[in-house]
């Protein structure tokens, strides 16, 4: 834990070309800045007139200071012993010359891009900087008619190295009248924006993936082990463990993480709930009724984030009965913060759960439930405790830190188990639609972090001092350690069911709310098909073609075919035939021709007939000719204009419906490329396809290849997702870019595009001979592979690594772009069209980029997910999405293997996304079409609950009554196949239910021995019109073969097979 420490903040010392100031984020800040300081000048910032605010120097410690976190608030960066007066209209900036340069674009940009002059003062190396002083406080006083201006500083923060001691003698000395603005400095770092809360978010992941991935594995194996290990020592594995996230399964990148304070491991009767605690010295203590505190902290990019647990060791009764109040008054405390609520009533919230619930506890509750968080650990001013009546905003963040101190085991005389503590620890967002748990992740269930070793011997009658538990074993042997719950798979499905009723209640009420307000979303987008409009083939008569011969004839350049009608030549535009055909009789060739006519199937967009609703439209015309070659010509003719006018339309509709896209910017010198790309969608067209090149310019992305008219123009701020998957197990390594708007490749009108590239040439062997493994031929050839692929992936991986840092730049901050790469390890089977393929989730969606047409499913447009065929017996079940946007068809997923069911489940619950199960396959179009016609019935009914399988089998006894507005109807009728095959086929009714039917059956009639004999009686009454078809082949076999030696085979010449039983 932290007490003052300042962040260890990167600081910008180093050359020039390693540090880039946003200047967006630094207007936005600065403006915020001066908003902050104009509202509450006198409240807040105690009336000051100018902000003088001074760095100290780089420093090893962990610290946490106002002035460095002013700088990475507002620059990004901490700039060690500089010093930065804010007056109106105008900034001074003291630093070294180092300093100045990086702040040079800043100095030249302020006046035009804020309206703000920065004057920038720089101080020699052997400088103390006194004169340079002296002109920033000289034009204090010039630009205030006061005869001693207020000037605002951060006075708790005491002064260390020479320039932050000569400015502070020099304020002080000057006559001015100096007021501490700290408060307004927590009131302007209070409320985060996005990119705070996703550095924070980022943090949080982190902190708890250390936690639930590699300090609870820790724990377990040195307590199962029985090892000695001292808490400084899990201290610094821990510690090793942040700063290096891969350690902890989290893909960020070391150089942007660090701790917040050194982690904290307490146990042995001696706890320190305090924000300064230290780990000692002393091992580690895990005997019976024993309590270990964990805490750990982890910064990303300078934000923070903590996460505390307690894990107790067979538990007593006291120690059971205080972690649960406890836990309940911990989510109290979170529940209460809301916007518009007040700080105060967050613990006030907690206080009234432990009176209620165990108020023997109340003195040893912890006099705070937590304090702000951001770039400083503990933010002033947003401590959760019974004064602070502070006004709760969207967008604060909170450490939300509640515990018991000193609490007395009655079961134990030893002092280091007699004696405990408890803590939980979350970081908590405040959110429009509630708070949001960032730690979340990291169970705080008691069947989690309750830990049994009891033994047999340990349990027996006599020993009356400890109290009874349930064992986990059978007698013998010493047991190893376990979790407190027989089934650890069982009590992973308990947190599970925990956390999706929480997140039931939470969708419903968004539901609610969204259909509340009319939202049901977009559609699909598609909208009305565009009119062609008139067809035009003339304007005049007298563009007509002169003919001397009546005889049919094609105008390519026209698009019309001009036909003999009474001696005239008629033309009529290609887009009104329909369909031509010629055939041969009796010497002669006849040329059938068939228009398009109102009412025969065409569409009237396409045809002007509303204009003349009078008309009479000519429908068919036949010729006969005696020249058997110009009518196949002519044929001919007609049929290769039609087919290139009907792709020039609709090409032209699908263009007509594209959203226009800004104009590809080539950037200077030489751009980002991958050479020998191919592409999906391939382009249209015939010849021999060539490979391309992947460019990536100053606003977007353009693949082009050696022809002129191959060419794809990506814009930055049309990608949606962009995704990037190495080659692992798969024949080819690429990177696919999901679009907001449609763009035309080629002639194809595409949401989705993607470059890859082969990783392993497709060889055939010749001869047909099998190679040894030993081969060195073989081996050389698996390790070109090897190599080449390697190498492929490398060239990919530098390529999107480059590419992320040009979308770092200030222009490309707000459309939040960044390269997901799928995991391979969360993957699963399935069938999202009509063939198999390998599913894999994403940060934000799921996707499979293998097969075409691909699957990208963004994670936060989804509603809920529903899983059928789901039940005891079935090899494979179903995943049905439902979209936030009801006019949106519902996705399915089929066929995905059981055995994926469980990692599934656990995904979609460590996403927030809440997920149902059904024995049979629900027909969604009519459900979301009685929900977006009677929403508040919906509501009413319990919005999505009608899913609920295990409420509606507890409440209704099986009834089929039950959710009456809201029952689906059913795809299949009841299937009576028994085969294997069956498993992965739509049913209605669960085997559950069949074998029910099944036991009651029995129970009700005859038993097996009866029910055979009966059969076997019925058989012989009836003789062989009851035999089956293969037991009539198989006697007439047997008798055809003692007269003629034969078999008896189906027309194939095949054994008669067995028919399966139905």
């Amino acid at each position: 834990m932290a007490d003052a420490r300042n962040g260890d903040a990167k600081g910008a010392s180093s050359g020039k070309g390693s540090y880039e100031i946003n200047l967006d984020t630094f207007g936005k800040r600065l403006k915020a800045l001066y908003a902050c300081w104009k509202e509450y000048k006198v409240e807040l910032w105690g009336g000051a007139e100018s902000l003088a605010i001074v760095t100290p120097p780089t420093s090893e410690d962990l610290r946490y200071l106002k002035s460095s976190a002013l700088h990475i608030w507002m620059l990004g960066y901490e700039f060690p012993e500089t010093v930065i007066v804010f007056m109106q209209g105008l900034i001074h900036i003291l630093c070294s010359q180092k300093k100045a340069s990086l702040l040079e674009e800043l100095r030249r940009s302020s006046k035009k891009l804020f309206g703000l002059e920065v004057v920038m003062h720089v101080k020699a190396r052997n400088e103390s900087g006194t004169a340079q002083m002296q002109t920033i406080l000289g034009s204090i006083r010039s630009q205030n008619k006061s005869d001693s201006p207020i000037v605002g500083w951060l006075s708790r923060e005491a002064p260390e190295g020479q320039l932050m001691e000569t400015w502070t003698e020099l304020l002080r000395a000057s006559g001015l009248r100096l007021v501490d603005v700290s408060s307004g400095f927590s009131e302007l770092f209070a409320v985060k924006d996005e990119s705070e809360i996703q550095n924070i978010r980022k943090a949080s992941f982190l902190c708890a993936s250390v936690l639930k991935n590699y300090v609870v594995p820790k724990l377990e194996v040195i307590i199962d082990e029985e090892k000695t290990v001292t808490h400084a020592e899990l201290m610094d594995e821990t510690e090793k463990a942040v700063i290096d996230p891969a350690k902890a399964k989290v893909k960020l990148k070391a150089e942007n993480v660090d701790i917040c304070y050194p982690p904290v491991f307490q146990s042995g009767g001696i706890f320190d709930l305090k924000p300064s605690a230290m780990s000692n010295e002393d091992p580690l203590y895990y005997d019976a009724f024993g309590v270990i505190l964990c805490a750990i902290g982890a910064r990303y990019n300078s934000y923070c984030s903590n996460v505390a647990r307690s894990y107790v060791i067979d538990a007593d009764p006291i120690q059971e009965k205080a972690y649960k109040v406890l836990l309940k008054a911990y989510e109290a405390v979170c529940s209460a913060l809301r916007h518009g609520n007040r700080a105060s009533a967050a613990y006030k919230a907690a206080v009234d759960i432990v009176e209620r619930e165990g108020p023997e506890f109340i003195p040893h509750l912890t006099k705070t439930a937590g304090t702000g968080i951001g770039i400083e650990f503990r933010e002033s001013g947003l401590s959760l405790n019974a004064k602070n009546d502070r006004v709760l905003k969207t967008g604060m963040t909170f450490n939300v830190n509640l515990g018991f101190q000193n609490l007395q085991s009655q079961s134990s005389q030893n002092p280091k188990t007699r004696n405990f503590s408890l803590l939980l620890a979350d970081t908590v967002i405040i959110r429009e639609k509630g708070p949001e748990v960032a730690t979340a992740s990291c169970s705080k269930s008691f069947q989690d972090i309750a830990y049994s070793f009891k033994d047999e011997e340990e349990e027996e009658p006599d020993e009356k001092s400890i109290p009874k538990m349930d064992s986990n074993g059978v007698q013998g042997p010493v047991f190893k350690a376990t979790l407190r719950s027989d089934n650890q798979e069982m009590t992973k499905e308990e947190v599970r069911r925990q956390h999706q009723a929480e997140l039931a209640r939470q969708k419903n009420e968004e539901t609610a709310r969204r259909l509340a307000s009319g939202g049901l979303g977009a559609g699909d987008g598609k909208g009305s098909v565009r009119a062609t409009g008139d067809f035009v083939a003339y304007r005049d008569v007298d563009d007509l073609p002169s003919s001397r011969e009546l005889m049919i004839q094609v105008d390519q350049k026209n698009e019309a075919v001009l036909l003999p009608v009474y001696g005239l030549m008629v033309p009529f535009h290609i887009a009104t035939v329909k369909s031509v055909t010629s055939q041969q009789d009796g010497g002669h060739s006849y040329i059938r021709i068939i228009f398009n006519v109102p009412g025969a199937g065409y569409s009237t967009n396409d045809l002007p007939s509303m204009k003349f609703p009078g008309s009479i439209y000519l429908k068919e015309v036949s010729f006969r000719s005696n020249d058997v070659r110009h009518t196949n010509q002519v044929v001919q003719l007609i049929k290769t204009l039609r087919r290139q006018v009907a792709l020039r339309e609709s090409e032209k509709a699908e263009r007509a419906t594209l959203v226009t896209q800004e104009k590809l910017q080539l950037m200077k010198g030489k751009p980002l490329k991958l050479t020998d790309l191919w592409i999906r969608p391939a382009f249209g067209g015939k010849g021999r396809k060539m490979t391309g090149t992947l460019e990536a310019h100053a606003n977007g992305f353009r693949y082009s290849t050696m022809k002129q008219d191959e060419r794809v123009d990506i814009m930055y701020r049309n990608i949606k997702h962009a995704f990037f998957q190495p080659a692992e197990r798969e024949m080819i390594t690429l990177l696919h870019f999901h679009l907001h708007n449609h763009i035309m490749v080629g002639n194809k009108k595409t949401k989705d595009v993607q470059a890859f590239v082969e990783v392993m040439d497709v060889v055939q062997t010749i001869g047909g001979g099998r190679r040894s493994m030993y081969d060195p031929d073989e081996i050389e050839e698996e390790q070109q592979e090897r190599e080449r692929k390697n190498k492929i992936n490398s060239e990919f991986h530098v390529f999107v690594k480059r590419v992320s840092e040009l979308w770092e730049q200030q222009q490309f901050t707000d459309l939040d772009l960044e390269f997901d790469v799928p995991f391979r390890e969360l993957g699963f089977h399935g069938v999202p069209h009509k063939s198999s393929a390998f599913i894999v989730p994403t940060v934000n969606c799921l996707v499979e980029l293998i097969e075409q047409p691909f699957l990208v499913v963004t994670l936060n447009e989804i509603e809920i997910v529903n899983l059928e065929r789901v039940g005891f017996g079935q090899k494979a079940f179903d995943m049905a999405i439902v979209f936030k946007d009801f006019k949106r068809d519902v996705l399915r997923i089929d066929a995905i293997p059981s055995t994926s069911l469980d990692g599934i489940k656990e995904w979609l619950n460590s996403m927030n996304i809440k997920y149902y199960e059904s024995r049979m396959n629900l027909n969604w179009r009519p459900v979301l079409k009685a929900i977006m016609e009677d929403p508040e019935k919906f509501i009413q009914d319990g919005g999505w609950e009608f899913l609920n399988m295990e409420a509606s089998d507890s409440e209704s006894g099986g009834s089929e009554e039950s959710d009456e507005g809201y029952q689906p109807s059913d795809v299949d009728e009841p299937s009576e196949s028994e085969d294997d095959d069956s498993d992965d086929e739509s049913v209605v009714e669960s085997e559950e239910e069949e074998e029910e039917e099944e036991d009651s059956e029995e129970e009700e009639g005859k038993t097996w021995d009866e029910l055979e004999a009966e059969a076997r009686k019925e058989d012989k009454e009836k003789g062989d019109e009851s035999d089956s078809e293969d037991e009539r082949l198989r006697r007439k076999a047997k008798a055809a073969g003692k007269s003629h030696g034969i078999d008896i085979r189906d027309p194939r010449g095949m054994p008669a097979k067995r028919p399966k039983l139905r």
